[in-house]
């Protein structure tokens, strides 16, 4: 039962219910029922047994000559039986039966003037054997009273109940999978609603509920949802005002840092050695705050509202154009994918991976655009040595550099590049992620959907 969905365990314990209940009440209908009707039955074939059993004495008494044809008489179908027991003989009439067959007891009942009753089976017929003193002799009237009627009722009302506790219990799962998705369904909203908070929609809501007992949860999920934005968003302006005012400052540095650069030559040993550091480390800094004012920018606006219909192949070959010092050719499949996207972030994306590739894997050796079910297809690989399993899904966190984590060695990054990767590829409903490449190295790919051409 536990391996089962609320809901599944909800509809099976109320189906086991249902089906206990019309059990019950089967068993109930079933003893009154049948009770009823066999003690009418018996009542019916006793009476009849009795006024025949008169019959019969007056017919002794009498000694009247017709005695066979009144036994033949007081028979009610073919398949009922009178018996009658006299000193040294036995007189049959209706359907021909051994006398044997019946129990010694009851006939020995009647002959003590005891009245009595069996049911029993003879030749497969089940009959209500009425055993009845006769006043004027020392015998005994015995008369069979099918009671074949009486048990296909009974079996016809048997299945009947069956099949009617049967159905009920069905009904009772029927009723309970519906009971228990009508009560679950602001439970899959609630689901449904976090996960796209969790996935980074910041503006999903609950309805709100006329359900007194659901109002108080919708209007909670939508306080928390409400505070969780502010606080990302007073986040992501705190990040962008601090970038924004370090970019000032910052460009100083730069600047300078070119000019110390340029006088290289000029500073030998120790102080040259320290002049690299810091020159590599001014321009990882600006980096940074260039990724982190993109990244505040990103997150102050969740909605996409530059979109345009863009050309996959395209958009990369451009990227690379303008990268001079990357060279490695494109490998797409005509017509190229086409997805609705905003053509800067896709340009940051495409840019980033090839960023990583030459700072931290050797560069690209293939760039490829392909079309796989519905979903445009970018795949960017390296000539590294590949990403460790264990930390392929946190390399897209902000400010995680894997494996190099702790480090600070030049041309090392501030771990924003694909955690921007991740944030504009989620902005397009896409999804991006990391797998070996055939022959050594990883193979970084982001699917998008594709627009129909």
């Amino acid at each position: 039962m536990r391996r089962l969905s609320l809901r599944w365990r909800v509809a099976l314990v109320l189906g086991i219910g249902s089906l206990l209940l019309t059990s019950a009440l089967a068993v109930m209908v079933w003893n009154l029922t049948s009770g009823y009707m066999q003690r009418q039955r018996e009542q019916s074939a006793t009476r009849q047994a009795e006024v025949n059993v008169r019959l019969v004495d007056e017919a002794l008494r009498t000694g009247s000559d017709g005695l066979e044809d009144l036994l033949t008489g007081l028979t009610t179908g073919p398949d009922s039986t009178v018996l009658l027991y006299r000193p040294g003989q036995v007189l049959t009439s209706g359907r021909q039966i051994d006398p044997g067959v019946l129990p010694d007891e009851l006939v020995d009942l009647g002959r003590r003037d005891t009245p009595a009753s069996q049911r029993l089976v003879v030749d497969g017929i089940p009959v209500l054997a009425v055993s009845l003193p006769i006043d004027s002799t020392d015998g005994a009237y015995v008369e069979l009273a099918p009671l074949v009627e009486l048990d296909r009722t009974f079996r016809f009302l048997g299945i009947l109940l069956i099949t009617g506790a049967v159905a009920g219990g069905l009904l009772g799962v029927a009723l309970g999978s519906w009971a228990g998705r009508r009560a679950l369904r602001p439970l899959t909203e609630l689901t449904r609603a976090a996960s796209r908070v969790a996935g980074g929609d910041l503006k999903a809501r609950l309805p709100q509920q006329a359900d007194p007992d659901l109002a108080h949860l919708a209007t909670t999920f939508n306080s928390t949802a409400d505070a969780l934005e502010q606080r990302v968003l007073r986040d992501a302006r705190f990040a962008g005002d601090v970038s924004h005012e370090l970019r000032s400052p910052l460009t100083t540095m730069v600047n300078a840092a070119e000019v110390l650069r340029r006088r290289r030559a000029e500073v030998p040993g120790t102080a040259g050695r320290a002049l690299d550091l810091l020159t590599s480390e001014v321009d990882r800094f600006a980096h940074m705050v260039v990724d982190l004012l993109e990244i505040s920018r990103t997150d102050q606006r969740a909605d996409n509202t530059d979109l345009e219909t863009i050309d996959l192949a395209s958009l990369v070959d451009n990227v690379l154009d303008a990268r001079t010092c990357t060279e490695v050719p494109v490998r797409s499949e005509p017509p190229g994918p086409r997805v609705l996207g905003d053509r800067r972030r896709l340009d940051r994306v495409v840019n980033n991976l090839l960023d990583n590739a030459e700072r931290h894997a050797g560069g690209p050796v293939r760039v490829a655009v392909l079309e796989r079910d519905g979903r445009a297809r970018l795949e960017v690989d390296d000539a590294g040595p590949g990403v460790p399993p264990e930390v392929r899904d946190r390399i897209f966190d902000r400010f995680d550099r894997g494996t190099r984590a702790g480090s600070r060695g030049t041309g090392t990054g501030s771990g924003l590049g694909l955690a921007l990767v991740a944030q504009h590829v989620h902005h397009h409903g896409g999804a991006v992620w990391v797998e070996d490449r055939p022959g050594g190295g990883a193979r970084f790919v982001v699917e998008i959907p594709e627009v129909d051409q």
